[in-house]
């Protein structure tokens, strides 16, 4: 069974233009982490999620 842990999170009122949680999770992804944005709606931030299966750190 796979899970989520959140890597770093972001606020989303960044500057125009300024993308750093797909940055950050494009770095991870090339490290060969499977990495992925999604926005937290309550805290107003995105959230960068590695997928990993249960049982492996």
């Amino acid at each position: 069974m796979a899970s989520r842990r959140v890597l770093e999170k972001f606020p989303a009122g960044g500057p125009h233009g300024s993308w750093p949680a797909e940055e950050f999770a494009a770095e991870q992804r090339r490290a060969g982490v499977k990495a992925t944005v999604v926005m937290d709606l309550n805290a107003d931030a995105f959230l960068v999620v590695a997928s990993q299966r249960e049982g492996n750190e």
